[in-house]
């Protein structure tokens, strides 16, 4: 206590259940055949059920007589009523008995607490620790039997010096009780002070040999890890020299196309000095996040010496039909990298990704319906030729805009040019990219609806899933066949000619999203809710072509980057790239995911994804939108949309739980379109 007095709060652990204790005893005593009388008063004792405990278990009350080895003695009245009301009572009871005990004589008679009384407590608490008895009666009769000094004889015969010390600490005078110094000087705590001092010298010279030598293995220590870590520093700048060596006399592919086409693009009255300071500011701002990363990709090519070969059987990654080389003529630049080249794909992304340094906007369209409470819209979609725009969600409509009246700035109101209700709220909609007009849909429903979008009526239903479809999605390499995605753990696979579904494809959980590779008329992948990304040959639908396990929760969308590679979105708040030359049917994939993207938040929500030219966009639930390059980690910058006020319908500061549930790039360029929940659609172009 702050005035120096020693209070006490009660033991610090539960003791031994006195039933236990009297059930052994009343055991005992009914075995014995020359039982006394007093036996007879034991057992007739009254039982008492335990407040808490088996129903086996009771008090006895009213005990009289034990036995302590040759130790009997009889229990006063006094003591008789404690025990009964400790046993009929609670343990606060208990605790005020206890709490007698170490109270001194002087505190009893109300004289006050002294710095002797607290050395009597210190006796009563030696006599606990050296004293220890089979039972907590006996123990409560020697401490009460405490107070007058009277100890066991075997205690006494036993342990002579701690008998004499406690009753040296527990004198009735004060005056007459040891001292601190007294009690730290006598024999029993430390010995005699002669024969301590005696070795004092050869003890703190033992003592000073410790310390040195911990203070030795300390520095030791201290210094080989020092220079493990020069060492790995000499390491990595010998490795960058090395790189500089290497890459620094050749171009890297589009470093000079990117620089130029950004200073005429969005820089033409600026010097081309001003573009290499945005370019290296760029580069600075991210320096720390960019050196990780490139020491994660050095790493991983050295793990990649050793890893297992890339698959054989690969060919259905690159089966391309005919009319795709003739309709676009070469191939995206994203694909000319060399597979498995992490290096130089992490070099040659550099430039990309400092091309750009924000979002600006370019036109917003407030997409709200007066006549729905939620506005979220859950997908967008740009027709073959990028002239028009699809958007659709909750509020069960599926509308389409002009998308150079949505760039025209002097309009305050934007109309959409056709607009199309349904039965259902709407999951998803994708364009065909053959014939301009149509264009399909999915619903919560789980029915799938194609659409006319020139005269804005539909005019096939497929309905063969019977939980909500979540997506749907058409074969570049066929504009006939499409597929679709649902919550009953199936992809159904359609052609345009046929009611029903020509085949279709079960899986072990619910399935989030379906995209056709654009390379390949083979190949189709999928994420799924058990965390993982299926891909199937459509030519051999038994088992999957490749497995991708690797996110924390279900996979939202999954998009292909280029012919042998995919990027997938999960409620793990991360995005991934995945090499299919890495990957394999087992699910035993260790090397397929080359990179991790994080920075965006998405734990609960559809926030949408898109890629165009090895660019990345992703939406987030901080009412952002981000983007990334395909070969850095890092955010090349986001934009945040604002909150808006369901009176005056304008934007504000704080986004109020909202956030961005689709994106859509417009291919060939470097405009994004991005919706949020509350129906607000704004064009960013990237700058």
């Amino acid at each position: 206590m702050p005035s120096n007095e020693i209070k006490y709060t009660g033991g610090s652990a539960i003791r031994e259940p006195i039933s236990i204790v009297n059930r052994d005893l009343i055991n005992k005593r009914q075995s014995e055949q020359d039982a006394d009388a007093d036996a007879e008063r034991i057992l007739g004792g009254t039982q008492t059920k335990m407040s808490e405990g088996n129903e086996d278990e009771y008090f006895i009350a009213g005990p009289k007589k034990f036995e302590f080895g040759e130790l009997q003695f009889r229990m006063n009245s006094s003591y008789q009523n404690k025990l009964v009301a400790v046993q009929q009572g609670s343990t606060s009871v208990i605790v005020q008995l206890e709490e007698k005990w170490y109270t001194s004589p002087e505190e009893f008679s109300e004289r006050g607490c002294t710095l002797s009384s607290n050395v009597y407590a210190l006796g009563v608490l030696l006599f606990e620790l050296l004293c220890l008895c089979d039972s907590w009666e006996v123990h409560s009769a020697l401490m009460w039997d405490l107070h007058d000094r009277i100890l066991p004889p075997n205690f006494l015969s036993q342990n002579p010096l701690g008998a004499g010390f406690c009753l040296w600490l527990l004198h009735p005078e004060p005056l007459s009780r040891p001292t601190t110094r007294e009690i730290l000087q006598s024999e029993l705590m430390g010995g005699k002070q002669e024969s301590a001092s005696c070795d004092d010298f050869s003890k703190s010279a033992d003592d000073f040999d410790a310390e040195s030598e911990a203070l030795l293995s300390f520095l030791s220590s201290l210094k080989d890890k020092k220079q493990g870590h020069a060492s790995k520093l000499v390491e990595e700048i010998r490795r960058l020299e090395e790189d500089i060596n290497k890459f620094g006399g050749r171009p890297l592919s589009g470093i000079s196309s990117d620089v130029s086409l950004a200073h005429k693009e969005f820089h033409s009255d600026r010097e081309q000095g001003s573009v290499s300071n945005m370019i290296e500011t760029q580069l600075m701002k991210n320096i720390n996040q960019l050196g990780d990363a490139y020491a994660s990709t050095r790493y991983q090519m050295r793990l990649k010496k050793t890893a297992p070969a890339a698959r054989s059987d690969k060919e259905v990654l690159n089966n391309r039909d005919s009319w795709r080389h003739v309709r676009n003529g070469s191939q995206d630049s994203s694909t000319n990298q060399k597979s498995g080249d992490r290096l130089g794909a992490f070099f040659d992304g550099l430039p990309k990704f400092s091309r750009f340094s924000k979002f600006e906007v370019c036109g917003t369209l407030r997409n709200r319906d007066l006549l729905n409470s939620s506005n979220v819209i859950c997908c967008l979609s740009f027709d073959r030729d990028k002239e028009y725009i699809a958007t659709a969600g909750v509020s069960k409509k599926i509308k389409i805009f002009d998308f150079d009246s949505l760039v025209d700035n002097s309009l305050d109101i934007h109309y959409p040019v056709v607009e199309m209700p349904h039965k259902s709220k709407l999951s998803c909609v994708c364009w065909n990219n053959y014939f301009k007009n149509y264009l399909a849909s999915s619903d919560y429903d789980g029915v799938v609806q194609m659409w006319d979008a020139t005269t804005g009526q539909g005019f096939s239903q497929y309905v063969e899933h019977q939980r909500r479809a979540w997506c749907v999605d058409f074969s570049q390499a066929d504009p006939k066949k499409f597929a679709s995605g649902s919550d009953d753990c199936t992809v159904k696979l359609w052609s345009t000619n046929e009611k029903k579904s020509t085949n279709t494809i079960w899986n072990a959980a619910n399935v989030c999203c379906v995209q056709f590779s654009e390379y390949s008329s083979n190949l189709v992948v999928f994420g799924s809710a058990d965390y993982k990304i299926y891909g199937y040959d459509l030519r051999n639908t038994r088992i999957p072509w490749c497995t991708l396990p690797g996110h924390g929760k279900a996979v939202s969308y999954v998009k292909f980057v280029d012919a042998e590679t995919l990027v997938s979105a999960s409620t793990d708040n991360t995005l991934k790239l995945w090499d299919l030359n890495q990957s394999t049917s087992t699910g035993l994939s260790p090397n397929a995911c080359s990179l991790t993207f994080s920075g965006h938040t998405n734990e609960r929500n559809f926030v949408g994804l898109s890629v165009s030219d090895g660019y990345i966009a992703c939406g987030s639930e901080t009412n952002e939108v981000y983007s990334y390059y395909r070969s850095l980690p890092v955010p090349i910058t986001s934009h945040k949309f604002g909150a808006i006020d369901p009176v005056s319908g304008s934007e504000v500061g704080d986004y109020s739980g909202q956030f961005v549930s689709s994106v859509c790039w417009r291919r060939k360029s470097n405009i994004l379109v991005a919706a949020n929940s509350s129906g607000t659609l704004k064009l960013l172009q990237m700058v």
